[in-house]
């Protein structure tokens, strides 16, 4: 992950990174198989591990393959794809990518609940 911090034209300081997403879940399948099958061979049989149940999150479409995030004290912005460039390019491209790039929701935590759950 490649991380840059640039100033734009308007005096505005932007934290920049790229996103790549990981599976959530690399085991897609049951590999155990039936007693019937394998009746010799002593099978776990403890609670489920995966810290996730169910299938793989969705992106929005487009995002699937990662994103250039660009952060400011008021404002958050994906660019997708991600740029080639990005980590070496001039500011002013940066500035010019920052431009191009789509608003996104900012997570905050409502001071009422620290310690619990962030909310949109």
């Amino acid at each position: 992950m490649g991380y840059r911090i640039f100033r734009d034209s308007a005096g505005t300081e932007w934290q920049t990174w790229d996103v790549v997403p990981r599976l959530a879940e690399r085991r897609t399948a049951e590999r155990r198989v039936s007693v019937a099958a394998a009746p010799a061979v002593e099978r776990r049989r403890a609670m489920e591990r995966r810290v996730r149940s169910g299938g793989r999150p969705v992106l929005t479409s487009g995002l699937d393959s990662g994103w250039l995030c660009f952060e400011a004290s008021l404002q958050k912005r994906r660019l997708t794809p991600i740029p080639g460039d990005w980590e070496r390019c001039p500011v002013a491209r940066l500035e010019e990518y920052c431009r191009e790039a789509r608003p996104a929701m900012r997570i905050s935590v409502d001071p009422k609940r620290l310690g619990g759950e962030p909310f949109l």
